[in-house]
């Protein structure tokens, strides 16, 4: 109990003032719902912090988006991907606040989106606005919720950015966004992972890991007695999950904390972040233990490229040493948004065994600092540009058997093996390989990669001169594959169907592998614009104009990422 009394001390005094915004200036974005939330700030997403709050619109679209101050509606995006339907607003006090996945804009701005859509002919938006354009007082209702772009259900994903530089605020801990929370985050697993370091590299021994228990609220212990045995040099993880009242949705925490002996030694905190940060999640986090895990898997050390930002506390890198025999007291304490704490507390103790590390002979070094660039025979390049690594990694280059290919996919070279599925890039490595394909496969051949389930996944590329290039952040063994098979498009109506009540005209489309690149309707020979909603595998056009009870010819055309097309054609009525 002592032990845990001076952790709460410590933390108490080291809790940090929140930001100068205070909440009475902002009104609630949405109107109508129960205030629940199904997701949190600086959630640990796969490739990127979540950069804002996702509230619950009590399972249903429509529900009314307000202004949350004055300002002025700046910017109206629309994609099948990401945010889906967006608008931003610049607020008169330094900030952006932006709303994703709704479902449409207020009307006169829908009407003005749907006609420069219309103008352009593209079935996305991006458009920019002047302040005088379309000017907002706190509560004017700027559109209505919904569930497009990479959303998997109605809700409304709500951020608040300072303008000048676009960092993204963490506004519940800031106050403008108060949720009802007194449930503190779960300690879920504790692992250890000792290093040794050879030509400049840290080689990591497979980890160990321990289960937590509760003890009372807040309060974990280990379910060992015995002290945690500990290597000349290494650092703990810890998976964390967090919980608030009404929801079963777990979320992400604020900050985690760590003590020996009672000094502090690592604070990670979740404050905010500048969009060039996002990606750095798979830093903060251990990675190869977070791609299999539910639960956010923080690593209580910073390694090389990891953003000093996130780290206010940082003795040693995070890296605990300690000689045989040695005693230490070690306190952990999680903290969500809300100040909620939970606290673990163990000791440790040397071993006398020593871990060196060993690298096969033929292994290479790639270090962050510098440009590589790695060749199997004349076959296959892999160029690794500087800044795209996150720390310094050996790597054996090789060929492997291709996997099994998926239907409509041709595998037409083997594997050729460059960096582990659980190595992390910031940026984009440059791949290149060279196989002899057909030439009528030649306009369908890619890359692909295999991930870590061993199941190939497309990355794109452009076959000329004998060989497949592409840009990717994905690692995993690389194979040239040709994919076949044209998308599947189905109508979602009945032939002759009378729509004159309908709202909407609805097909579904899915493609077997490179995934669904472009798409265009027309009705009666000319172009209207198509949303795609890719998390419900539909194309819908929204009807703008009144039904007249006439016959039309709806034609729909659908193409994947390697040129394979579907048309499909429709009669209907309305």
């Amino acid at each position: 109990m002592r032990h845990i009394l001076t952790c709460l001390l410590l933390t108490a005094c080291a809790v940090t003032a929140r930001g100068q915004n205070t909440s009475e200036e902002y009104i609630y974005p949405v109107r109508d719902v129960g205030r629940l939330y199904s997701a949190n700030f600086g959630e640990l997403r796969p490739a990127h912090f979540h950069g804002g709050i996702d509230i619950k619109t009590d399972g249903v679209e429509g529900k009314p988006l307000v202004a949350v101050a004055r300002g002025y509606v700046s910017r109206a995006t629309i994609s099948a991907g990401g945010y889906g339907r967006a608008l931003y607003l610049t607020l008169d006090n330094g900030s952006t606040a932006v709303y994703g996945h709704l479902s449409r804009f207020r009307n006169d701005i829908e009407q003005y989106v749907r006609k420069e859509r219309y103008e352009n002919r593209t079935n996305g938006a991006d458009l920019w606005f002047a302040a005088d354009t379309w000017p907002v007082e706190p509560g004017d209702t700027i559109g209505f919720s919904g569930n497009s772009g990479s959303s998997f259900g109605p809700h409304l994903h709500f951020e608040l950015r300072d303008t000048p530089t676009q960092r993204l605020r963490n506004i519940v801990r800031e106050g403008v966004i108060r949720p009802e929370d007194d449930l503190p985050p779960r300690i879920m697993r504790l692992h250890y992972i000792e290093i040794d370091s050879l030509d400049g590299v840290a080689v990591q021994r497979r980890a160990v890991s321990y289960g937590v228990v509760r003890e009372t609220e807040g309060h974990y212990r280990l379910t060992r007695e015995d002290p945690v045995g500990t290597g000349r040099k290494g650092y703990f993880v810890v998976e964390v999950s967090d919980r608030r009242n009404g929801v079963n949705n777990t979320f992400g925490i604020w900050r985690l904390t760590a003590w020996i002996d009672g000094e502090p030694y690592f604070e990670y905190r979740m404050d905010g972040f500048t969009h060039d940060l996002s990606r750095c999640c798979d830093a903060v986090s251990c990675y190869p233990m977070q791609l299999g895990s539910r639960n956010e898997v923080i690593r209580l050390a910073r390694i090389d490229r990891a953003p000093e930002v996130f780290y206010p506390v940082m003795k040693e890198r995070g890296m605990i040493r300690t000689e045989p025999g040695q005693v230490h007291r070690i306190c952990i304490e999680a903290e969500d948004d809300c100040g909620n704490r939970s606290t673990l507390e163990f000791n440790i103790r040397g071993r006398s065994d020593t871990f060196r590390a060993q690298v096969d002979s033929e292994a290479v070094v790639l270090r962050p600092a510098r440009t590589s660039t790695l060749r199997i025979g004349q076959e296959a390049m892999l160029t690794v540009p500087e800044g795209a690594l996150y720390e310094a990694i050996f790597v054996q280059p090789e060929i492997r058997t291709a996997p099994e290919a998926p239907q409509g996919v041709v595998i037409l070279s083997p594997a050729y093996h460059f960096l582990e599925t659980t190595t992390p890039l910031r940026s984009s490595v440059r791949a290149a390989v060279r196989a002899n394909v057909p030439w009528e496969l030649q306009p369908r051949t890619m890359l692909a990669i295999r991930n870590r389930n061993g199941h190939l996944a497309c990355i794109g590329g452009i076959y000329t001169n004998g060989a497949v290039r592409t840009s990717t952040r994905s690692a995993g063994d690389l194979v040239v594959v040709a994919d076949t098979l044209a998308p599947r498009v189905r109508a979602l109506f009945e032939p002759e169907a009378d729509l004159s009540r309908a709202e909407t005209l609805r097909f579904s489309a899915s493609d077997n592998f490179s995934g669904i690149a472009a798409w265009s309707l027309t009705i009666d020979g000319e172009w209207v614009p198509c949303d795609r909603f890719p998390m419900k595998g539909t194309l819908v056009h929204f009807f703008d104009t009144p039904a007249i009870r006439k016959r039309h010819t709806a034609r729909l055309s659908v193409t994947d990422a390697c040129g394979n097309t579907t048309h499909i054609e429709r009669v209907f009525f309305r």
